[in-house]
């Protein structure tokens, strides 16, 4: 195994990706139930993106799919979220 700047990529990318479950663990344990904060989102796609760079790199069609794939469904959440909460200052002004 060489050590060079995509296998860093490639584990940064991984960890990053990874913090999101921990994120999430979390922040259902304080709450007592299952919840997914924001943080979740935004790990899943900056890690979603890494390892989506990194996949290319490998020219790996698997991983290049499902990370693909994957940054639509994290971007939508984030959409969504920001919405929603555009929408709540909107009702909370009239």
């Amino acid at each position: 195994m060489t050590w060079d700047k995509w296998m860093f990529l490639g584990f940064a990318a991984q960890g990053m990706f990874f913090m999101r479950f921990i994120v999430q663990w979390i922040s259902s344990e304080m709450k007592g139930k299952s919840v997914v904060p924001v943080a979740f989102w935004y790990f899943s796609l900056f890690g979603g993106a890494m390892l989506l760079v990194y996949s290319i790199h490998r020219k790996d069609p698997v991983f290049i799919l499902g990370q693909g794939l994957g940054l639509i469904i994290y971007a939508r959440n984030l959409f969504l979220i920001r919405k929603e909460k555009r929408d709540k200052v909107i009702n909370d002004a009239e």
